[in-house]
């Protein structure tokens, strides 16, 4: 199902808490998706970074020790200008209107440490990156000594690369949960398995495939962007460094791309995040840019076109207070839309379906799915996720006002057909759904720990429905802890997932910092183990619990997690700080909503943005920062 979420990833989480990083930023008072359309994703070694390079070609916070060898990565020659779509050549200044485009800026490609080398600076392998992360070892080289091969589940000794043919493992590194040894090395001397797991079971981490600058954009606050592989073809939706709406494509294995500028500019709410999808004949549609303001939305007249994107329509009512917009792809293959009408404590949740044939949008249902406006609330659902049981899941909880501290009742409902709705026990409920008609899974009360934009939906072995999100453990007291739902014989049996020792106690309205985000819900890997990936600012930041597949408690924690990029590349490329804050640049990550032809390689954006503000201006505008597009080969 082609959603418009991340993330993570899974980023999806929240809309902004899609991120990663020291800010998983969130929309948590207006709530929000993350990146619509899109969901929701590296390099050099011996090159040297020309200007605006990055190292190794970065995903998601900070450049990596990557694979592109002897080139030099930067700006290059100037080039023409580049308006509105035309096509720029990537390793130049990018700049969608009127900027310049270097011709033979790019990154060289290929190459390996030279035989007999050593590998790139330190080494080490330090929260899940490798050694000289994404190059393979050549002949007779070494490895970072002291390094160690602490790298999760499916992990491997040097991650990001191989030993090449006689090279010679870290010294004294050891073994991590899951890790094998790398391909012609050998374990480290000394080096031990990690306590609570095996050392050779699993495969290696990600790798970078490919990395590819975009464009250079606007960093002030974070707002989600959107990313389409449709076959082979490639589609971006992002706010340029002017913060005008643009759509980028390409053709996969072209390094040029062409840009069509939308009339659509970005002021400084993180709500207004750009949605991106494609229907069954490629007619291109996008929306975004609102936050209880006039439906903005955009679509081809040509199939794969976005020099034919143009200003358009949808149904014509209730599209006068729109947020949050997402598509997906419905149980026949048509394009849905779902939007709120409204506002925070007082909004509804509507469904658009579009025919290719008429090439118009109606009503999916007569009636809003989700009516808050009669009980003076809106919901904030997450959803719906096509489950391996062929049915859709969608949670939501339900909100009184703008402040964010009055969300409750965390419900449920599931469909095959976006018609009829029932609850977890097979129940039909007569729409629209109310807070009086809903399946309650469980009843949080207001001030009760639990905020929208961060509740999940996973499956378990069984394909169970698990429902993740946080709340207090002792009612409106107490600490907040990570709490998983499982639907079991039509009844919702909730589990306690954590011990931890801290209360997050929020409120307030506007765009809130998360300081617990869920990034996406429980799952099964390949071996069989549950996992859960999660975000907490006192806890280490990102991390992976394996949870007991009965009880659903976490049985252990990984370090470093598990995410479909190397961590290294967390770590922002831009040095500014924010004056009178002082804060950083946060990288950002957006989840592909589409596929390509190589089921292996999975695409994602990276860019930088400063935390968000409360979706108030900033004093100081900082320096755009460069969108990148990686493929990683899991």
């Amino acid at each position: 199902m082609q959603r418009a979420r991340t993330l993570l990833v899974i980023i999806a989480c929240s809309p902004i808490g899609a991120c990663t990083g020291s800010d998983p930023s969130s929309i948590s008072a207006g709530g929000g998706s993350a990146a619509v359309g899109g969901k929701s994703t590296r390099g050099t070694v011996g090159g040297s970074l020309g200007q605006g390079g990055s190292v190794g070609g970065s995903s998601n916070r900070g450049g990596t020790n990557g694979l592109l060898a002897g080139g030099s990565s930067g700006l290059g020659g100037t080039g023409g200008a580049a308006g509105a779509s035309n096509t720029i050549s990537s390793g130049g200044t990018i700049n969608a209107t009127g900027g310049t485009s270097a011709t033979g800026g790019s990154s060289s490609t290929g190459g390996s440490a030279a035989a007999g080398g050593t590998l790139a600076t330190g080494g080490s392998n330090s929260m899940g990156g490798s050694a000289a992360m994404g190059g393979t070892l050549a002949t007779g080289g070494t490895p970072a000594t002291g390094g160690s091969n602490s790298v999760g589940v499916g992990g491997s000794a040097a991650v990001g690369g191989t030993n090449g043919a006689g090279g010679t493992p870290a010294t004294g590194g050891s073994n991590s949960v899951g890790g094998s040894v790398a391909a012609g090395g050998t374990n480290g001397s000394g080096g031990s398995a990690a306590t609570g797991g095996t050392s050779g079971s699993g495969g290696s981490g990600p790798t970078v495939a490919e990395s590819l600058d975009i464009a250079d954009v606007w960093s002030g606050q974070p707002v989600f962007f959107a990313l389409v592989t449709r076959n082979s073809q490639q589609f971006v939706a992002y706010y340029d460094a002017q913060r005008n709406m643009t759509v980028a494509s390409r053709t996969l294995g072209n390094t040029t791309w062409t840009y069509k500028v939308l009339p659509s500019m970005l002021g400084w709410d993180s709500h207004n995040y750009v949605a991106m999808a494609l229907d069954s004949t490629n007619q291109i549609h996008v929306s975004g840019n609102m936050h209880a303001v006039p439906l903005v939305y955009f679509k081809s007249t040509t199939a794969s076109d976005i020099s034919t994107i143009a200003t358009s329509t949808m149904v014509g009512a209730n599209e006068t207070s729109v947020t949050y917009p997402i598509f997906f792809n419905g149980p026949t293959g048509n394009l849905v839309f779902e939007y709120r009408d409204g506002s925070s404590g007082n909004g509804n949740t509507i469904f658009n379906s579009y025919s290719t044939t008429t090439r118009t949008w109606t009503r999916t249902i007569n009636t809003p799915l989700l009516d808050g406006t009669s009980s003076s609330m809106n919901a904030y659902p997450e959803g719906p996720v096509l489950g391996p049981d062929g049915y859709y899941h969608l949670v939501w909880v339900w909100r009184d006002t703008s402040d964010a501290s009055t969300n409750h009742d965390l419900s449920y409902a599931k469909t095959q057909d976006l018609v009829h709705w029932y609850k977890g026990d097979g129940t039909p409920i007569t729409l629209p759904i109310t807070p009086s008609t809903g399946d309650i899974v469980d009843p949080v009360p207001v001030n009760g720990g639990m905020i929208n934009n961060n509740t999940r939906v996973g499956f378990d072995a069984q394909n169970r429905p698990i429902i993740a999100y946080h709340k207090f453990d002792n009612g409106t007291s107490g600490n907040t802890q990570l709490y998983e739902a499982r639907l079991e014989n039509g009844k919702w049996v909730i589990y306690k997932a954590t011990d931890w020792t801290y209360r997050w106690a929020f409120s307030g309205t506007g765009t809130l910092v998360f300081q617990i985000s869920i990034d996406e819900g429980a799952k099964v890997l390949s071996d069989g183990r549950l996992i859960q990936n999660y975000y907490h600012s006192q806890y280490g930041g990102q991390g992976t619990l394996i949870l007991n597949p009965t009880t659903l408690h976490a049985d252990q924690t990984l370090t470093p997690p598990l995410r479909p990029y190397p961590l290294t590349l967390d770590t922002p490329e831009s040095t500014y700080l924010d004056p009178p804050t002082q804060q950083g640049m946060v990288v950002r990550w957006q989840a592909d909503s589409g596929s390509g032809p190589d089921s292996s390689v999975q695409y994602m954006l990276r860019w930088e943005t400063l935390p968000s503000n409360n979706d108030k201006a900033r004093t100081d505008t900082p320096p755009a920062t460069r969108l990148r597009l990686y493929g990683f080969k899991q």
